[in-house]
């Protein structure tokens, strides 16, 4: 006869991914992201251990509704957190897997997780209400039935298609479908650092869109562009050019796999210093939003 407490924790550990990737995209920080799959586990392991207990027909069920309601729960204290925020928000950093395994399963899974996870998604899924943004995440990333996201939040399957809806509308007039080839992007990502670090004002203006956006993150705490997005292919351009020529001595810079995407991630000596993440046109051909996150405190986990 198995364990309670062995089976607990392998149901819990099989679920980890599909859980991680369901509250990181409705919070974007990894940091309460893992405070709510602690406090899943905690709610898990207590139930799902008890001899007496009735049986749990489906645990991925059972475990998804805990960490999406518990997620929801701690909205309030992040909103609060953001009221105080210096500086544009931008999702923390999260070094994800690349899709290359002989197991389709597995490749699947991590497809999953990375299409749910990338900035310019999450970016604009700040800017829903949390019942929405749950809906969303459920319905439109991970294919939940609206009955059964009715079910997981407690709302009739009516108001569930009522919010799935509008969050649709809402992301899709901001964040058309589409997805630029991941070589293109590295390649892409490649020319802009080059360009960026370089120098060379004139390849950074033919690399960007005339209508391009940079978000910098800094969070008081490190240098960033300023208090709001800039806007324009000049005044990007130029800011990055000068920015660049003050950059640290010991800069090096390493191309990973964040949120998704082709990244690049900056070094000082040892110390995570930025992420660059580019958000390409429909036609790969030039760069309409840039994210750079310097906030330490967002890329302690990239050490």
């Amino acid at each position: 006869m198995s364990d309670p407490a062995d089976t607990a924790t392998k149901v819990f550990t099989d679920h980890r991914e599909l859980l991680f990737s369901i509250v990181y995209s409705m919070l974007g920080s990894v940091a309460d992201t893992e405070d709510v799959l602690q406090e899943t586990w905690l709610s898990w392991a207590p139930r799902s251990r008890a001899r007496d207990a009735e049986p749990i027909d489906s645990p991925r069920a059972y475990l998804v509704r805990i960490a999406v309601n518990k997620a929801l729960a701690r909205q309030a204290a992040i909103s609060r957190r953001r009221e105080t925020y210096v500086g544009p928000w931008l999702p923390e950093p999260l070094v994800t897997e690349v899709a290359e395994t002989a197991d389709t399963a597995d490749a699947s899974e991590v497809v999953e997780r990375t299409e749910s996870v990338s900035m310019a998604l999450l970016v604009v899924l700040e800017t829903l209400t949390p019942l929405e943004r749950a809906v969303f995440v459920l319905h439109e990333v991970f294919g939940y039935a609206h009955t059964e996201t009715a079910d997981i939040l407690g709302r009739t399957p009516a108001a569930v298609r009522q919010l799935a809806h509008r969050a649709r509308e809402h992301v899709h007039a901001r964040r058309p479908r589409y997805s630029a080839d991941p070589i293109l992007r590295q390649q892409v990502t490649e020319r802009f650092v080059a360009a960026a670090f370089g120098g060379d004002l004139d390849a950074l203006l033919q690399l960007l869109a005339p209508d391009v956006t940079l978000w910098a993150d800094g969070g008081g705490k490190a240098a960033a562009a300023g208090p709001r997005p800039i806007h324009g292919r000049d005044k990007v351009a130029r800011l990055l050019v000068n920015r660049a020529a003050h950059r640290p001595d010991d800069l090096s810079v390493r191309y990973l796999q964040v949120n998704g995407g082709p990244s690049a991630v900056l070094f000082a000596g040892e110390s995570p210093f930025a992420v660059l993440v580019l958000d390409l046109t429909p036609d790969g051909e030039q760069v309409r939003e840039i994210y750079n996150v310097t906030n330490p405190d967002k890329l302690a986990r990239l050490g």
